[in-house]
C-alpha cells in the first residue's frame, strides 16, 4: 500500500504591533515620518523580544518602513539574533487628509461612525479604503509566507492592519474588525498552511493584565 505523503508544515506569522508612541491614543499619525517610540514603549519592544526569543526557532523578521514599526522589529531582531527586513505591505493604513489629526475631533464626525459600522465601505479622504488596506496586507502575508514555507517568522506592523488580517483569516467580515483588539507589542499568531489559516491566539501579551485598547 502507498504512503501517503506528509502534508507540508504550516508558516507560523506573529503578527506584532508596534511599541507605544507619544501620540498613542492621542492623535492619528498614519505614515507621516518621524514618529518614534516612547520610553514606555521602548520598554514593550524589549519585553516582547525577551518574549520571543524564547521559542525554539525565529527564521525571519519583517517590518513596517516606519520609525515606530523598525525600532519596535529591531528591539526583537536584536533579542533573536536578527537582521530586519523591510516591506511596504505591512505600512498603516494610508489615511489621507487625516493624517495628524487628533482622536477626539475625528471622533465627532459623522465618518467616524462609519469607520466602525461600516468600514468596508469608508475610503479616507485622500487616502485608502479598508478594503485596500486589507489587501495589501494579506497578500504582503501571503508572500512572506510562500518565501518561508514552514518557518516561523515575525511581521512588526499596525493595529488596523493586524485586525484585518485576523478577520481574513477567521473568515470575518471587514465590517467587523473593529471588534477585534490589537493592543501595543501584542503577539498575534497565525498559521498559514495549504488548507488555509489558523488563528493560533490574538493580542497575546503574555502574563500580565491587558492594556485598555487605544
Amino acid at each position: 500500500m502507498a504512503r501517503t505523503a506528509a502534508r507540508p508544515r504550516p508558516t507560523v506569522v506573529l503578527l506584532v504591533r508596534h511599541g507605544q508612541t507619544p501620540t498613542t491614543g492621542k492623535l492619528l499619525p498614519g505614515r507621516a515620518p518621524g514618529l518614534h517610540l516612547s520610553e514606555t514603549g521602548e520598554a514593550q519592544a524589549a519585553a516582547v523580544g525577551r518574549r520571543l526569543a524564547t521559542l525554539k526557532k525565529v527564521d525571519a523578521i519583517y517590518a513596517s518602513p516606519l520609525e515606530r514599526t523598525k525600532e519596535t522589529a529591531g528591539a526583537i531582531g536584536r533579542a533573536l539574533g536578527l537582521k530586519v527586513k523591510l516591506d511596504k505591505g505591512l505600512l498603516e493604513a494610508d489615511i489621507g487628509d487625516w493624517t495628524g489629526q487628533e482622536l477626539k475631533t475625528v471622533r465627532k464626525t459623522p465618518e467616524w461612525k462609519i469607520v466602525h459600522s461600516y468600514p468596508s465601505g469608508f475610503r479616507f479622504p485622500g487616502g485608502e479604503s479598508f478594503v485596500e488596506m486589507q489587501t495589501r496586507t494579506v497578500s504582503a502575508i501571503e508572500r512572506l509566507r510562500q518565501a518561508h514555507p514552514g518557518q516561523t517568522i515575525v511581521a512588526v506592523s499596525h493595529a488596523d492592519t493586524i485586525k484585518a488580517a485576523v478577520a481574513h483569516a477567521l473568515g470575518t467580515h471587514l465590517d467587523l474588525f473593529q471588534r477585534i483588539v490589537i493592543s501595543p507589542c501584542s503577539v498575534t499568531s497565525i498559521a498559514y498552511g495549504d488548507g488555509g489559516p489558523v488563528v493560533l491566539s490574538v493580542n497575546s501579551l503574555g502574563d500580565g493584565p491587558a492594556p485598555p485598547p487605544s
